[in-house]
């Protein structure tokens, strides 16, 4: 199958699936497109070759962009294979790309009781860190209150207050999310 054959098929199963999806019949979709019920039949079964023309105006009525849907379909944006980055105590795998949520950054860390903390001099930024334990035992430094978080709980604080969280009694593994400033003050201003 050729990659403009497969885009095609991809696109018309878009078209059926968001308008199935809203629950509108060929005659409503195509009222709203002002295309005719067997014009945009012909185009989702692929009995009609698709025009510009005609994808504009059915990709508004879906409320969609046309950039989304005829955005190929390939795995090289779905499967994330992080590199480990490496610091003292510490390594970090990241599982987004380019700030992919809103300007978040979402990360695995792995800490070990190495990790050098001087909780008499903690960072701080801007900026709002949230983060759940996935095995182990954390230990969050924020301000002066020590707290232990377990698995399967999570914190979320204003990294406004001198913050840092190190392993208690052995590794710890924590899925987390940094805002832009956060990842800049985590990730990338240590050596």
């Amino acid at each position: 199958m050729t990659q403009e054959v497969a885009v095609d098929a991809v696109v018309r199963q878009r078209i059926r699936g968001l308008r199935l999806s809203r629950g509108w019949s060929l005659d409503s979709l195509a009222a709203r497109c002002h295309l005719s019920p067997s014009t945009l039949s012909r185009i989702e079964t692929g009995h009609r070759r698709m025009a510009l023309d005609q994808l504009v105006p059915i990709a508004r009525a879906l409320g969609t962009t046309l950039d989304a849907l005829v955005e190929p379909a390939d795995d090289g944006d779905v499967v994330i294979r992080p590199e480990p980055a490496r610091q003292p105590g510490m390594t970090v795998w990241m599982l987004s790309r380019d700030r992919a949520m809103n300007g978040a950054v979402v990360a695995k860390m792995r800490i070990t009781p190495e990790r050098p903390v001087d909780p008499d001099d903690l960072p701080v930024h801007p900026g709002r860190e949230w983060f759940t334990v996935l095995s182990g035992v954390a230990r969050l430094y924020l301000g002066e209150r020590r707290l232990t978080v377990r698995p399967g709980e999570a914190a979320e604080f204003s990294t406004m207050v001198p913050h840092a969280i190190t392993a208690e009694g052995g590794p710890v593994e924590i899925l987390t999310m940094f805002d832009s400033d956060g990842e800049r003050a985590h990730l990338h201003d240590h050596p």
